[in-house]
Parts: C-alpha cells; structure tokens; sequence
C-alpha cells in the first residue's frame, strides 16, 4: 500500500504537468486507494465494538474488564499502533519472550492509563509550564511575540487524538519560528516531542517523518537566508532530531509490546474461564447422566413388581373377611412378588457398587455410631453434644452421619502434623446442626478440594430442605456447618 492517496490534481489520467507518466497510474488507483482505506476503517470500528461489547459483558459478569482492572475505565480501548507507514494498521506484536516471569500491565502501561494521558490536559500543562518558565528565566527579555509561539505548541496538544498530524505540525512550526527568530533561549522543543511521541504512538509515522523533515528543512532554509543559522547549528539540530525521533518510535515499540501483552493476558483469562466452565458443566452433565440412568434401572426393577404388589394386596383386603383362603393366595404373590423386587434391586445396586467394593452386611450408620467414627478417625477429635437425643428420621440421620464423616476426612487430609478437630452437635424440635472444626494447623502444601467432598456435603443438605457453609474461619482454621430441617419422626 501506498504512504498517501495519488494526486487527482496533475491532469485527468494522472500525468504529471512536466510530463511522462507519475508513478500512481490514474483515477482507478485512486478509487482504489480510497475504498480500501474505507475497509481498513470500517475494520477497524468492527474491532473496536467487539472489544467493547467483550468488557461490557466482563463487567456485567460481576468484575470489570482485564484491560482496566486498575482505576475506572469506560471509554473507548487503545489502539495498537501501525507497522508501517500506514496508519490505522494494528501492529502484528507479539508478547515478550524470555526466561523471566509474566507479570500483569499495569501502571504506566495500563492501556486506560494510556488512553486517558493522551486526551488529558497534562503533557499540554507540562509542555506550557517548561517552555514559559525557561523562557522567562533567559538572560534577555521576549517580545509578546515570541511567548505566542511558545503557547503555540502546548495549546495545539488540546486538540486530542484526531488530530495528531496537525498538532505535531504547528508544534514544530511554532520551534522553527521561535529559533529562526532568534529570541532568547528557551526549551522550545518540549510540546514538540510530546506532540511527535503522541503521532508515533497514534500511527502517525510517515506524517511525522515528512513533518520532522519539512521543519528541518525549513529551519536551515530560513537560517541561511537570515543568517542567523551555522552549519554546526543545524547539524547538532539534525542530530538531536533523530534522537527525538528514535525516541518516539523506542516509545511506540514498548508501547506496543505492552498492549500485546495485555491482550494475550485478558485471552488466556478468558480462556481459562471459559475451561472452568465447560468443566463445571461437564461435572453437572455427567452427575444428571448418572442420576437418570439409575432412576430408569429402577422404575425397570420396581415399577413391574410395585404396581402387582398393590393389585394383589387390594384384593387381599377385599377377600379377606369373606373368602380367607383366596386372600391367602394374594399374600403369597405378594410375598413372592416383592421377593423379586428385592432380588433385582440388589443386582441393580451390585451393578452400581464400585468394583472391588464389597456389600454392605450392617445397616445404614447414623449420628449413633458418631463417637465410634470420631474415635477412629485418626486424630484428636472433642466431641460435644447439645440439647436432647431424639429419634431422627432415617434419611436424615443417615445424611447427618455422612456428613461428619466427609468433613472428619477433610480435616485429616488437609490438615499438618498437629491436626485436631471440633465435632458439635446441637438438637431441637426444628433442625438438627452439625458443626465440624479444623482447629489445627492447616497444611500450606496441601491443595485446596477440587473434588466432590464439599459439593457432595451440600449436596445432601440441600436434598433434605437444609443449608451447609464451609469455609476458613476468621480466627484460623476451617468449618463445616450443616443445619438439616427435622420433619416427620422416626417411624
């Protein structure tokens, strides 16, 4: 691509006036210059809303977006400057590699920060205050004219972003003038450089050079014609304009790095989001999977005998008081039905059992059995019980047990050398709760439980109408506290 649009100016095929043929063609590389700036920019305003609507809907998710974790930001995000000579083109950087750790952009670096120090009045400030005051401080006084040619540059940086060009063209203009005048010495050059940074930084790269060197050139132009410019002036001008130069692209370098980076850090934070969520959905997809197969193994198992089951024990009842022995007959298929039923439900619940793992000779284990498992758990455990035993419901004295036995567990594994638990119990006519404690010295090795422990504690509180907390405590240590709903006696 081109560093600018063809002239149309030189003749209606584009010949130039001295003659021959000029080096842009005609019209039709005009026309098509123009429609393909309109697509670089029509991409690029794509772009943008993308990455807009991409931080709104970070901040809507509870948190702001990754580009603007530090101070407020809502406004239009930073543009990756140009590559080439082209402005408008998104610099291809890529994140730097070495042996050294990430770390996070902030500070200086943050793109808000960026974007807010270019619209702001500071570097127009800053520019104005150093050039007025150096100027004041010169041996010589100054005409009111050369203090308009101070302000000059400093003003023309309020102009903001659009305008970059410009502003770095009266910027310089107003240097040249105030030089080539020969007013007293002033650090003229401030707005300057912070005008040519901002271009740079802007993609502005091929105006500021032809800017840097129309002024140059004008500069030892007008110098000679007034003799008021030596060679030596104007090469040691030359040289300091390079530096500045090398300066504004070094800035636009770092500036790009930094903004490559940046984005990489919000991908990989999406990325890693986005994975956390597809497992947690995966985990929930699986858990219904299983729920269903087994709900389907037994309505197969149950639904067939259940549904004889009550045919014949309504009959039973209807024959009992006048024909006994045809009601001996529905007992006995009762018997032998409900037989079945439990026969194919122990192979449903074999099948279902983990390999290895033998069945189960006792019944259930309830809250009786507690002491009996905070005795073998493997560490100090204080026991307390509060309020009246009475007799619970048998899915809740079973959910109860379960849950002493999970978080006893818990303590055991993620705790030090001197682990120590508190089991609590506390009964009333509502709810039952069950509090277990880590009062010891938790292991800073030991990883947090990216398991089923906690989710499957809650699980089991939620089934029965009641709530489980567990997290550290403010004092040390870690709880579980369940409160478990009392409905219904024990039959």
């Amino acid at each position: 691509m081109k560093n600018g649009p063809p002239d149309p100016g030189h003749g209606e095929r584009g010949h130039p006036p001295w003659g021959g043929r000029a080096p842009w063609g005609g019209r039709s590389e005009w026309a098509a210059w123009r429609a393909e700036r309109r697509a670089e920019r029509r991409a690029e305003r794509i772009t943008q809303g993308i990455e807009r609507l991409a931080a709104r809907r970070s901040r809507k998710r509870g948190g702001r977006a990754p580009w603007a974790r530090e101070g407020r930001f809502t406004g239009p995000l930073y543009e990756a400057p140009a590559t080439g000579d082209d402005c408008g083109v998104p610099a291809p950087v890529q994140p730097m590699r070495g042996r050294g750790r990430g770390r996070r952009v902030n500070g200086p670096w943050a793109m808000h920060q960026l974007e807010e120090s270019d619209r702001g009045p500071g570097p127009a400030i800053v520019a104005g205050v150093a050039q007025v005051v150096g100027c004041s401080l010169a041996a010589a006084p100054v005409p009111p004219v050369g203090y308009a040619l101070l302000l000059l540059g400093p003003l023309a940086l309020l102009v903001g972003r659009r305008h970059q060009s410009i502003v770095l063209l009266l910027a310089v203009a107003s240097t040249v003038a105030y030089e080539v005048a020969a007013f007293p010495g002033a650090p003229t050059f401030v707005a300057a450089l912070i005008a040519l940074v901002r271009a740079v930084r802007a993609g502005k790269r091929s105006e500021a050079r032809r800017i840097l060197m129309a002024g140059f050139v004008a500069f030892v132009a007008a110098g000679w014609l007034t003799g008021e410019v030596s060679w030596r002036r104007a090469a040691v001008t030359g040289a300091w304009t390079l530096v500045a130069y090398g300066f504004a692209e070094a800035n636009r370098a770092r500036v790009a790095q930094m903004v490559a980076i940046a984005k990489a850090q919000a991908e990989e934070e999406r990325a890693a989001a986005e994975r956390e969520r597809a497992a947690e959905e995966q985990k929930r997809r699986q858990a219904a999977d299983e729920r269903l197969r087994i709900a389907r193994e037994l309505h197969d198992v149950l639904g067939h005998h259940l549904s004889l089951i009550n045919v014949q024990a309504g009959v039973g009842l209807h024959l009992l008081d006048e024909h006994p022995e045809q009601a001996k007959t529905a007992l006995a298929a009762i018997k032998q039905a409900s037989s079945e039923a439990l026969g194919e439900v122990r192979g449903v619940l074999a099948a279902l059992r983990p390999e290895g793992e033998a069945a189960p000779k006792a019944p259930a284990p309830g809250l009786a059995e507690v002491e009996e498992l905070a005795a073998a758990a493997g560490l100090p455990v204080a026991f307390t019980v509060e309020g009246e035993r009475e007799p619970l419901p048998p899915e809740l004295d079973r959910a109860a047990y379960r849950i002493v036995q999970e978080a006893l567990t818990n303590v055991r594994r993620h705790a030090g050398p001197a682990a120590k638990a508190e089991l609590t119990i506390v009964y009333s006519s509502e709810r039952l709760r069950v509090r277990v404690v880590n009062v010891g010295t938790v292991d800073p090795q030991a990883r947090p439980d990216k398991g089923n422990g906690i989710a499957g504690m809650r699980e089991r509180a939620t089934a029965l109408g009641g709530t489980l907390r567990a997290g550290p405590r403010a004092e040390g240590g870690f709880e579980v506290v369940a409160d478990l709903p009392v409905r219904g006696s024990s039959p």
